[in-house]
């Protein structure tokens, strides 16, 4: 007899063969049968007309504070996900000095948009060393499965102190080091990896660059010898790709002197949109020289959530609303802002917000979309805020207000910030295909008031493999085999992401017909009452984790089988 045998379903295995007929038998939190099964189940469950998949590898994470105080790491775990991996972009919370947890919250708080005042209440740093951080997050049970990679900024600044900070410093030979041995020590106690960051568009709370935005080649060289000493581990980096030559110089060196795998994080930038096609030949010429480098791509636009709950909006700016409204209870000031005085002054001022981030997003109302409920994310030209205004006769500031207080001022305003240039997902379509990618980017955890794509895994299914009316598919097979399988091998877990005997018991039970992503909503529910943006789905008939069922009709069953993963996983 088996513990649990999932029967009738139609499995799609995540090897990219065709979907078919088949039952799925667990025992001891493996997979024993794919096929028919004779053998009765103590537990069974009724999987005719459902989906059988592996469960979902989110390999880009940032759930490093989360981790401690979120068993369930939601909302990664609504999602299918059973599998998370965190530590990316060079950011963390190990190791760290006594009087550098501020600073490491700090940049957090700057890179990753997660509250400070929640991370500063809900993180206790009983260690000091990663292996010490591996050990308290190992003593928490959990849902899901977490990986963790070493970050780069946290290294440096515990290695060179003050100095570090700078990112314009060169370490010294004794401090390159001194940052192999511990990222070896990190590997040692179960580090999946090392990861670090070149772009200028991570700063920290105060708006100083990160530590590690201009490190010299041989810091980043030394560093990663780490891995080719241990003989596993993998390489993550983020770079604005200023100097190509120079840039692909230093990711080849790093993957050549680290003799592992290195993902290189890609977008389409508006003001560059055919450089991801640069990024992407060189990352295929090297693999075709045998460096193994691969690209991180997202699955959907990279966009802002703009609301008045939200980080950002059009007139967050505004002087009439910071200094009179920001601070009100929501209720309160929606009810001000109908006010046809106070939007009289809002749209006045409004006119001068062209400064900066937040002046762009202001200003750019053909890049605004109302988001909706179920959520539009590959809204037509013709549906933006600026196009409707038009056709209304209205200016389209008007519009854009108008629409921030609908619902009561939950309404959400969609802006793609990568990925949207051409206004439809056709870029995303042919980034998903390429040789040399594998879905990334969904940063779960972060970036808590203005993005949420930890729904990544659902939105695949639904929107690129049924619902896609502006253009091509993606196969089934294909989309379940890049979340699952090409996922889990990136990061060297080879014991799931697959349906095949002997493969962790990873599995979701999914009724595709009625699988529904809902729009993000706000809720407060960090430590010390901070806010974040989440996203729910129905269509979970169960989430299977390690053979344990956690989710049933997406309702969690209190089954807590998950486990902090020591390294690479073999079958």
């Amino acid at each position: 007899m088996h513990e649990l045998v999932i029967r009738n379903g139609t499995v799609v295995d995540g090897t990219g063969a065709p979907a078919r007929a088949a039952d799925v038998a667990i025992d001891n939190g493996r997979i024993t049968a794919v096929g028919e099964v004779a053998g009765e189940g103590r537990e069974e469950i009724d999987a005719a007309g459902l989906l059988v998949t592996p469960g979902f590898v989110d390999i880009h994470t940032h759930y490093d504070g989360q981790v401690v105080w979120d068993p369930a790491l939601t909302p990664s775990s609504w999602h299918g996900v059973t599998t998370v991996v965190m530590g990316n972009c060079g950011v963390g919370f190990a190791p760290v000095k006594p009087d550098r947890h501020e600073f490491l919250i700090s940049v957090m708080e700057g890179v990753e948009d997660i509250p400070g005042s929640a991370l500063a209440e809900g993180i206790d740093f009983t260690w000091e060393s990663f292996p010490q951080y591996l050990d308290a997050i190992d003593t928490i049970p959990r849902v899901i499965d977490v990986g963790a990679q070493m970050p780069h900024s946290a290294l440096r600044v515990y290695v060179m102190g003050d100095r570090g900070r700078d990112h314009n410093e060169p370490a010294t030979p004794a401090e390159i080091a001194a940052m192999r041995q511990l990222t070896a020590e990190a590997l040692d106690a179960g580090a999946l990896g090392f990861t670090t960051s070149r772009t200028i568009n991570h700063r920290d709370r105060d708006g100083n660059q990160i530590p590690t935005l201009t490190t010299a080649p041989g810091e980043l060289w030394g560093i990663s010898q780490a891995l080719a000493e241990r003989g596993f581990g993998h390489l993550e980096i983020v770079s604005d790709f200023v100097d190509l030559d120079a840039e692909f110089e230093i990711f080849e060196g790093m993957a050549e002197h680290g003799g592992a795998p290195l993902s290189i994080l890609l977008v389409q930038q508006d003001a560059t949109p055919d450089q991801w096609r640069r990024v992407l030949d060189r990352i295929q010429d090297a693999r075709a020289r045998g460096v193994d480098l691969t690209a991180q791509v997202a699955i959907r636009p990279v966009s802002l959530l703009l609301g008045l709950q939200s980080s950002m909006h059009p007139f967050i700016t505004c002087p009439t609303y910071r200094r009179e409204l920001a601070s009100l209870p929501l209720d309160e000031r929606v009810e001000r802002m109908r006010d046809p005085q106070v939007r009289a002054a809002l749209i006045s001022e409004h006119a001068s917000r062209t400064r900066g981030m937040s002046g762009v997003v202001a200003q750019s109302f053909h890049k605004m979309f109302p988001l909706g409920d179920p959520p539009d994310y590959e809204p037509a030209p013709e549906h933006s805020i600026e196009a409707r205004a038009r056709a209304a006769g209205v200016e389209p500031v008007e519009m854009a207000y108008d629409q921030l207080l609908a619902r009561d001022g939950k309404e959400l305003m969609l802006f793609p910030l990568a990925n949207y240039t051409e206004g439809d997902h056709e870029v995303v379509r042919q980034m998903n295909l390429a040789e040399g990618t594998v879905p990334g980017l969904s940063d779960g955890g972060a970036h808590c008031g203005v993005i949420c794509d930890a729904s990544f895994p659902t939105f695949m299914l639904t929107h690129w493999v049924r619902d896609r009316t502006r253009g091509e598919r993606l196969p089934l097979e294909l989309v379940v085999q890049r979340q699952c399988r090409d996922t889990a091998r990136q990061v060297g877990l080879a014991d799931r992401g697959t349906l095949e005997p002997g493969m962790l018991a990873d599995v979701n039970v999914i009724d595709f017909d009625h699988l529904t992503l809902h729009a993000p909503e706000m809720v407060y529910d960090l430590p010390a009452g901070g806010r974040r943006l989440v996203q729910k789905a129905d269509g979970y008939k169960a989430t299977i984790k390690r053979g344990v069922v956690i989710t049933r009709d997406g309702e969690p069953t209190g089954a807590l089988p998950g486990q902090l993963i020591r390294g690479p996983q073999t079958v």
